[in-house]
């Protein structure tokens, strides 16, 4: 449960999914996550520091730990699922139930 706590505030899977594959320090992360506000980005991080899931490098850098890779790898998983599913959902004729013709 404390997981899907963790993951279900706003923003922090966008910070996870941005760490994937690279270190970032703070002003590139958050142009990459849109230009959330600079608290709750700060906010963020930190829990996510808290959890050992991200770590700030030599550089002021910000990257995923080996644990914080982990949960990526699991969420990729995820990410499939809600690929199938937008495309079962744009099958479906508007207000309809079934799939589209």
């Amino acid at each position: 449960m404390a997981a899907l706590d963790l993951f279900g505030r706003r923003w922090t899977l966008r910070i996870l999914w941005e760490l994937r594959g690279q270190t970032l320090g703070f002003r590139p992360l958050q142009q990459q996550c849109d230009g959330m506000s600079s608290s709750v980005l700060q906010q963020r991080l930190t829990e996510l520091q808290e959890a050992q899931l991200v770590e700030r490098d030599a550089e002021d850098g910000y990257r995923l730990t080996a644990l914080g890779k982990e949960a990526c790898d699991e969420l990729r998983g995820l990410h499939r699922w809600s690929e199938r599913w937008a495309t079962a959902l744009d099958r479906m004729p508007p207000g309809g139930s079934g799939p589209k013709p």
